[in-house]
């Protein structure tokens, strides 16, 4: 197994038109085998798989994941909530953020500035299981001062892509037309 590429390596990683296809391909279905990834993406199979591991070793591609449906396995609502703490030492922050990675119903959990000092997005079942998450992860930390909390009545767009430069300029494209 390679070693790791550091983020400095990372931040200067050449990326062609081809590492961008794969990973556009990828960003829409990762279950894909190597085969039909190298065939939509116009190169061999065996090129294909170098490349891919070689994105998955810089840390390009983090995982491969299912993004499944939250409202057919019932964990239907969904809260983005600001959180300012009462003391922002780093050790502070770092103990509030470790509490917050640790709860599964934290989807994202972002330090932010100005303003809050954490952004949190959480999924959760319903109102009593938001309530039971509020105890757990902001009343018994006596260092969060305030939670401002906002409840999704509609999700109009979920896309956990990331624009690449052969899909911005297509869109870019299509929307001069």
């Amino acid at each position: 197994m390679e070693a790791p590429i550091s983020q400095e390596s990372v931040k200067l990683m050449d990326l062609d038109d081809t590492d961008h296809r794969i990973l556009g391909v990828l960003q829409r279905d990762a279950s894909m085998s190597n085969q039909d990834l190298a065939a939509a993406v116009m190169t061999s199979p065996a090129t294909c798989l170098r490349r891919v591991k070689r994105l998955v070793a810089a840390g390009v591609i983090e995982r491969r994941v299912a993004i499944l449906s939250p409202e057919r396995l019932g964990a239907g609502l969904t809260a983005v909530a600001e959180v300012t703490l009462d003391r922002q030492g780093a050790e502070h922050l770092a103990a509030f953020e470790a509490r917050a990675v640790r709860e599964f119903a934290v989807q994202q959990c972002y330090r932010v500035a100005p303003g809050p000092d954490f952004v949190l997005v959480l999924q959760v079942a319903d109102m009593p299981s938001y309530d039971a998450l509020v105890n757990r992860l902001f009343t018994q930390d006596a260092n969060v001062r305030n939670v401002k909390a906002f409840f999704s009545v509609k999700r109009a767009k979920f896309e956990p892509a990331i624009g690449l430069p052969s899909a911005r300029s297509s869109s870019q494209q299509a929307a001069r037309r």
